[in-house]
């Protein structure tokens, strides 16, 4: 259950942080690269069953 929040909740921070809003085309593809990094991190944790 909360692996799954978890990853809910970083895929709408990497969408938040995608370079396409208004608000963030200025921050380039660092934040999006770095929420998508930890949310593979999460996701392989969460198939190993260490979450």
């Amino acid at each position: 259950m909360l692996s799954t929040v978890l990853i809910v909740i970083l895929i709408l921070m990497l969408l938040g942080a995608l370079p396409t809003w208004g608000y963030s085309s200025g921050w380039g593809y660092g934040p999006g690269g770095i929420v998508g990094t930890i949310l593979v991190i999460v996701v392989v944790l969460a198939l190993l069953g260490r979450i």
